[in-house]
C-alpha cells in the first residue's frame, strides 16, 4: 500500500506499534489507526506526507530531537516528506495517521486553489492545536474503524482543505517561479480538459492550446500541476465518475460520459486509481 520508507512502513517494520485498522483510499492516500507503548522510534527522510492526531493518551510521548516536548490527546503532528524525527513513548496511546503522497498533495493544492504546485509548502509541526483539522482527522479515524470509504474520503478532503487554509501550515513559498505554465495558460488547459472529459484528449490538443511543443507541454504541465497531463486527466475523469455514481445512471453510460471506452475500461481504471470498483463505490454511497 505504501513505500517501506514511509512513516507507515517504518512503524510496520521497526516498532512495537500495533496497527488496529487501515483504509487504502487510492491515489497515494491511506489512513491507519495505531496503538503503541514503551517504544522508541526514529524516522529517516520519510517518503510522503503524514498527518497525525492523538486519539487517546499521548502525554507519555516525547519528541526527543525537539527538546523532549510532550504530546496530549488531540495533539496534531505534521511530518512532511523528507523529514526526520526521533520519538520516545513511555505510556500507551492511540493515534490516527493520514498518509498522502507528495505528487497527490501537490495535485490537490494546484486543483483546489488554482495555484502552481511548486508554491505548496508543508512545514513540519510537532504537537500543535488545530481544532478544525484535528476534528476532520477524528472523523477520518471513525471512518477508518468502520471501513466506510466514502466518509473517509470526505474527512480527508475536509482535512486537506483546512490544512491549506490555515496560514500556519498550508502557506505558499515566496519564490520566483521559472518555467512551468503561466496561470492563464494553466487555467485555460484545465477548463478545456473539464469541458472535454467525454471525448479523447490528446497531448497535441493541449500543446496547441498552450502554444508549446508536445515535449515542453508535458514537462511544464507536470511541473505546474504536480502530475502529468495523463495523470491529471485520469483523475478528473475518476472525480466525475465518483460524482455521477451518486445518481442512478447506468455505469456503462457513466463510462461514456467520463471518456472511457467501455464499462470494463472504467472499472479497470477506477479500481487502479481508487482501489475499489464503481459498483462497490456506488454501494458505499447508497449505504451511507
Amino acid at each position: 500500500m505504501l513505500h517501506a520508507s514511509s512513516v507507515f512502513g517504518s512503524l510496520s517494520a521497526s516498532s512495537r506499534a500495533e496497527r488496529l485498522d487501515t483504509l487504502d483510499l487510492g491515489e497515494g492516500r491511506a489512513s491507519a489507526i495505531w496503538r503503541n507503548s514503551h517504544d522508541r522510534m526514529r524516522y529517516e527522510r520519510t517518503d510522503g506526507h503524514t498527518f497525525s492526531c492523538y486519539l487517546f493518551g499521548g502525554d507519555g510521548t516525547r519528541r526527543v530531537d525537539a527538546g523532549s516536548i510532550q504530546g496530549w490527546p488531540g495533539a496534531l503532528c505534521i511530518m512532511p516528506e523528507g523529514a526526520s524525527s526521533e520519538w520516545e513513548i513511555t505510556d500507551s496511546f492511540e493515534f490516527v495517521h493520514l498518509y498522502v503522497s507528495d505528487h497527490e498533495l501537490r495535485r490537490l493544492f494546484s486543483q483546489t486553489f488554482d495555484r502552481d504546485a511548486r508554491l505548496m509548502v508543508i512545514p513540519e509541526t510537532t504537537f500543535d492545536e488545530a481544532p478544525q483539522l484535528t476534528a476532520a482527522l477524528g472523523r477520518l479515524a471513525a471512518a477508518t474503524r468502520s471501513g466506510e470509504r466514502l466518509l473517509a474520503e470526505q474527512a480527508l478532503t475536509t482535512a486537506v482543505g483546512h490544512l491549506f487554509l490555515d496560514p500556519r501550515y498550508g502557506g505558499e513559498k515566496a519564490v520566483t517561479l521559472r518555467g512551468g505554465l503561466t496561470p492563464v495558460v494553466r487555467r485555460r488547459l484545465v477548463e478545456f480538459i473539464d469541458a472535454s472529459l467525454d471525448r479523447t484528449i490528446t497531448l497535441q490538443d493541449l500543446a496547441a492550446l498552450a502554444g508549446l511543443s508536445e515535449f515542453h507541454l508535458q514537462r511544464m504541465f507536470s511541473v505546474s500541476c504536480g502530475v502529468s497531463p495523463h495523470g491529471f486527466i485520469l483523475n478528473r475523469r475518476i472525480d466525475r465518475a465518483r460524482s455521477m455514481l451518486a445518481g442512478v445512471q447506468p455505469i456503462a453510460q457513466i463510462a461514456t460520459a467520463c471518456g472511457f471506452s467501455s464499462q470494463s475500461h472504467l472499472t479497470r481504471m477506477f479500481k487502479a486509481v481508487t482501489g475499489t470498483t464503481p459498483s462497490a463505490y456506488r454501494g458505499c454511497i447508497v449505504s451511507n
